[in-house]
């Protein structure tokens, strides 16, 4: 993977890359991207990995950046709109790292009729960030999605893989604050 000099002509030295947003990422990450281009030299010339791949690199990086959806479209012999086409496509894909807890707040029709436009406003206040954005301090990250399965609970927000109906703006902060003291899994909020 690396050229002469220690510089990878795609992914930059090695700890080294470009970011999501063009931006160099400084990461100690250099074992990480010998372990992907393994896998990656492993599918060679196998168009039909590509979703298997992907799957790879997110869970060992927690997103997938450009430069090594480059290196995965060249590997693999796929274009680089088939590989953008899939990160984008598919909610299990990211381009851009997410926060330690993930909040998804549902704005399906039975979330969105039920108040969901304001549990969202109230998220994105808490949070300082919009949906699609991640917290300067890389713990929450906030996603809008379609619909959670949980329409009669409405309106729904799941953190991590746990689940809060009924949900008001009121109980934004409560859950935020639950999360933040816990570190980790949290419980529900009475009512929720």
């Amino acid at each position: 993977m690396n050229s002469p000099g220690g510089r990878d002509p795609v992914l930059g030295r090695a700890g080294e890359h470009a970011g999501s947003e063009g931006k160099d990422h400084k990461c100690d990450c250099a074992e990480a991207y010998r372990e992907i281009d393994r896998v990656i030299q492993a599918h060679k010339g196998e168009k039909d990995s590509l979703i298997e791949v992907l799957h790879y690199v997110q869970e060992r990086l927690g997103y997938i950046p450009k430069d090594v959806q480059v290196r995965i479209a060249q590997t693999l012999g796929v274009s680089l709109t088939e590989v953008y086409g899939v990160v984008s496509f598919y909610n299990a894909f990211s381009e851009k790292p997410k926060g330690k807890h993930v909040i998804s707040c549902c704005q399906g029709t039975a979330c969105y009729v039920r108040g969901a436009p304001d549990v969202l406003a109230r998220l994105e206040k808490e949070l300082g960030i919009k949906a699609g954005d991640t917290t300067e301090d890389g713990l929450f990250s906030l996603e809008v999605v379609r619909c959670l399965g949980a329409c009669g609970l409405a309106p729904v927000i799941t953190v991590g893989a746990e689940t809060h109906g009924r949900m008001t703006p009121d109980k934004v902060p409560v859950i935020l604050e639950k999360v933040k003291r816990g570190g980790g899994e949290i419980e529900k909020v009475a009512g929720s």
